[in-house]
């Protein structure tokens, strides 16, 4: 299984890039595209949109099933990837760099108390 040392994790599969700016990108992760299957469809959250911390607010779906995505911490919806809404597959194809939207992070703090990689491959597994 595929876990940059550099992202943060939830238990939900979802990854999380800390930006410069202070945004978080976040992204399903290889373990999530790979149970999913083919990914056909994907749905963001509008930007703009305030998210409470594990809140349903994207959804991926693949030929298998339909999966919610969870906002890993709470934030404003500053950016999506309209990209991976054209091409779904692109998310299959490397999930990692084919990021969902950022947000804003309420408290920046929040993305520490996510799963690191190691702690991420270990609930996996489980």
């Amino acid at each position: 299984m595929n876990t940059p040392g550099d992202l943060r994790y939830t238990a939900s599969h979802e990854w999380v890039r800390k930006e410069a700016d202070g945004s978080l990108t976040v992204g399903i992760t290889d373990h999530a595209q790979e149970a999913l299957g083919d990914l056909v469809f994907i749905e963001l959250p509008a930007p703009g949109r305030k998210l409470a911390a594990a809140e349903a607010c994207a959804v991926v779906e693949s030929v298998k099933a339909a999966s919610d995505i969870y906002a890993p911490v709470a934030g404003e919806v500053v950016a999506v990837n309209d990209a991976v809404t054209a091409a779904p597959e692109s998310v299959n194809a490397d999930a990692y760099a084919n990021w969902l939207f950022r947000l804003k992070p309420v408290n920046a703090a929040d993305a520490d108390k996510l799963l690191d990689a190691a702690g991420y491959a270990a609930a996996a597994d489980a």
